[in-house]
Formats: structure tokens, sequence, C-alpha cells
């Protein structure tokens, strides 16, 4: 065999080792994309449904206060109803004060 032949062959061996290389190392990044990807998704997933229970959290503790704000009217405009109308009238006036300014 000679030189010639003997160097072909070694850069036919090290051009397929370097092929045989490149493909795991390809297959190695897929896996670990993969695995980073389904990381992710966990994590996405996870921080949502905690999202979703700190906001029922929170929808609820305001429907509470909104049901005690109600009561609080109900009762305060029952036990003084000339008193409250006169406030909603007034509220209704400078509203419209305040309205009506911003057409001049």
């Amino acid at each position: 065999m000679s030189n010639a032949d003997q160097a072909a062959t070694e850069a036919k061996a090290a051009a397929s080792a370097a092929s045989t290389s490149a493909q795991l190392l390809a297959d190695d990044a897929q896996r670990t994309f993969r695995e980073a990807a389904k990381h992710f998704e966990r994590a996405v997933h996870e921080g949502l449904e905690q999202i979703r229970a700190q906001s029922r959290a929170y929808a609820d503790t305001a429907g509470e206060q909104l049901e005690e704000a109600q009561r609080y009217v109900v009762d305060n405009v029952r036990e003084r109803p000339l008193a409250a109308t006169g406030v909603a009238v007034g509220v209704g006036v400078v509203i419209g004060l305040l309205l009506a300014g911003g057409r001049r």
C-alpha cells in the first residue's frame, strides 16, 4: 500500500469518526433540548396553577368585602333614608358639575 493510499484510508477513517462524533453530539443536544423543554413546560404549568390559586383567593376576599360593603350601605340606608338620599343627590350633583365643567 502506498503512502497516498494509506493517507486516503486514514482520511476516510477520520471523516467517519468525525461524522459519528457529530451525530452523537447532535443526538445529545436534541435530548438536552427535549429535557429543557419539558422542564420549562412543567415550571410554567406550576406557575400558572399558583397564579390561579392566588387569584381565586383574591376573588373570594374581594367578594366578601363587596358583600360587607353592600350590607353596610343597605343597613345605613334603612336606618337613615333621608340622609342617604341627600348624600346620593349631593354625589350626583358633584359628578354632574364635573362632567359639565369638562364640556366648556
